[in-house]
């Protein structure tokens, strides 16, 4: 696990998110005064209930000002932009809502920061978390940083913006990076994401809770990992004297219906089929069919995961199921 260096002034947008949560829980730990963006004073409030130490502060990508105002007040030396809805299947439904956000909010968070380096003649460290969407349908496997950028989504297109913009900036001077994030997994996944949708079904279906799940395109790859494995990626990133633009990946990867063969064969059904109905329309309008990533400059740093594919989907499977058992027996834990 990577270490930080000390004294650093963060902040974390997206902080309410998956990868945010984990961020904030790795940073609370060390020697940093840590700020966390949220979208809406709920959050704010969830965030500051797990964390008192970390300062909140609420606003938007979309908020010029907002994001101008948060940088002056809290004049941070490292900066993780992991803001916006993660969700390709969403970006379809609000397309420009998700350019503006996901594309051009970055940039405003870029030229916030660019000018606080400016006046305060002090570095600025950014890290952008981009996407493997944004390599589209390709036709090279695995991708690696130079692969032509193709996007297919709203998603990846807006992502694939703001990922060029980090470039400009760091060639005007900047310490910006990119983080090109493969997809990465958790119990803390919200359960509108295929994957944490098939840990959850199969946990249900073996309690007898539940007896289908409906699922989109299942012979779709993906280059799967373990949320907080790639938090510390992206910790190692902005540690490095280098700004560049790295891929976030295990570089394996694995169909939807593996991951559903493996969830149900953990929680000893092996004829899943017998449960899973496939529903074409839950299939995307466009969706990359392979996606894996070339981690080698990733590693050139250090970094490896931690927990591989099977493990992953384990550790999802049987935290639904301990979550489920729980809700069952009355007991709620804490928060």
């Amino acid at each position: 696990m990577p270490a930080t260096d000390p004294q650093q002034t963060i902040l974390v947008t997206g902080a309410n998110g998956q990868d945010g949560a984990y961020l904030v829980e790795r940073l609370v730990g060390e020697d940093h005064e840590v700020h966390g963006l949220c979208h809406s004073d709920e959050g704010a409030a969830r965030l500051a209930a797990a964390f008192p130490s970390v300062v909140t502060h609420v606003s938007d990508l979309a908020d010029t000002a907002g994001m101008v105002d948060t940088v002056v007040s809290v004049r941070p030396t490292h900066i993780y932009n992991l803001a916006g809805n993660t969700s390709v299947e969403r970006s379809w439904q609000f397309p420009t809502e998700t350019a503006d956000v996901l594309g051009v909010g970055p940039v405003r968070l870029l030229e916030a920061a660019w000018r606080l380096q400016e006046t305060s003649s002090r570095e600025v460290r950014f890290l952008q978390a981009s996407s493997a969407e944004i390599f589209g349908d390709t036709l090279d496997v695995p991708q690696r940083e130079q692969t032509p950028r193709i996007p297919v989504t709203p998603y990846g297109a807006a992502k694939s913006f703001a990922h060029e913009m980090v470039g400009v900036y760091r060639a005007r001077g900047m310490h910006a990076s990119s983080a090109i994030l493969y997809n990465h997994e958790s119990p803390r996944r919200p359960e509108s994401f295929v994957a944490r949708k098939i840990s959850r079904g199969a946990a249900k279906i073996s309690l007898g809770l539940s007896n289908r799940l409906v699922l989109g395109n299942i012979d779709v790859h993906r280059d799967w990992g373990y949320a907080p494995d790639y938090v510390d990626a992206m910790i190692t990133i902005l540690a490095s004297s280098k700004a560049d633009d790295y891929i976030v990946a295990t570089g394996r990867a694995h169909s939807v219906r593996q991951f559903v063969q493996t969830a149900f064969s953990y929680v000893g059904i092996d004829d899943w089929e017998a449960y899973v109905t496939i529903d074409r329309a839950l299939y995307r309008p466009a969706d990359p069919k392979q996606l894996v990533g070339d981690p080698a400059r990733l590693r050139s740093l250090g970094w490896r995961p931690s927990v591989d594919f099977e493990q992953l989907v384990h550790i999802m499977v049987e935290a639904d199921l301990a979550s489920l058992r729980e809700h069952d027996s009355g007991f709620a834990p804490a928060l």
